[in-house]
């Protein structure tokens, strides 16, 4: 079953027309993210399946192949677009956390995602520290963006999730939620409170 959830989400890349994007051919494409392929067969030995409020893996693409402005605006909920209210000049500014070692390559796979339900009402600054309690690590702006590529439906009208991954200096923190019924990429303060706002995270990242 994950075998044909990752073939899945590479037709969905195509389809949403990231070769144009990326100015590489269906046959390139898929090379570059075929070895990934390997590491879903480890998964699937490993028993990694889809468990209650849980995705088993998502297949991110680097911010060097396409700008998380650009990813947004080719998400698709019930219809509508998704959008950012930030430039790509401002989300570029937001940068891995300390402690966040992504895999080397083009792409990689964030594998056991939840979107922190449970932390709905809870501040960033406090979901970070249930999270690295956990041993879970919370995810950045590309792999939110990615989570809601494959998967827009996890991202609902009141229960948007944090990306607590990624963050630029100030006391900013990006998140996804539903607005006028779009998907949309924007920011919160870590400090506050919102009862529509979770914090995502993972168990690793396989690249």
């Amino acid at each position: 079953m994950l075998q044909q959830e990752f073939e899945r989400q590479i037709n969905n890349f195509i389809q949403k027309g990231y070769l144009s994007i990326t100015g590489h051919s269906e046959e390139d494409f898929r090379k570059q993210l075929e070895p990934l392929r390997k590491k879903v067969v480890e998964l699937e030995h490993a028993g990694v399946s889809a468990q209650k409020g849980k995705v088993p893996f998502v297949i991110v693409i680097k911010r060097d192949w396409i700008d998380s402005e650009r990813a947004m605006q080719l998400v698709e909920r019930k219809n509508k677009v998704g959008f950012s209210i930030m430039a790509s000049e401002e989300i570029n500014r937001f940068t891995s956390i300390k402690g966040i070692e992504l895999p080397e390559g083009i792409a990689y796979l964030l594998v056991d995602i939840d979107t922190g339900q449970e932390m709905l009402n809870v501040t960033p600054n406090q979901a970070m520290e249930m999270i690295k309690n956990e041993n879970r690590s919370p995810l950045t702006i590309e792999e939110g963006v990615a989570l809601i590529t494959h998967f827009p439906e996890v991202v609902k009208k009141n229960n948007g999730f944090s990306l607590l991954g990624s963050r630029c200096g100030d006391k900013r923190v990006t998140a996804l939620w539903i607005s006028e019924g779009r998907p949309k990429l924007g920011w919160c303060w870590a400090g506050n409170p919102h009862t529509w706002l979770g914090s995502a995270s993972c168990q690793y990242r396989f690249g």
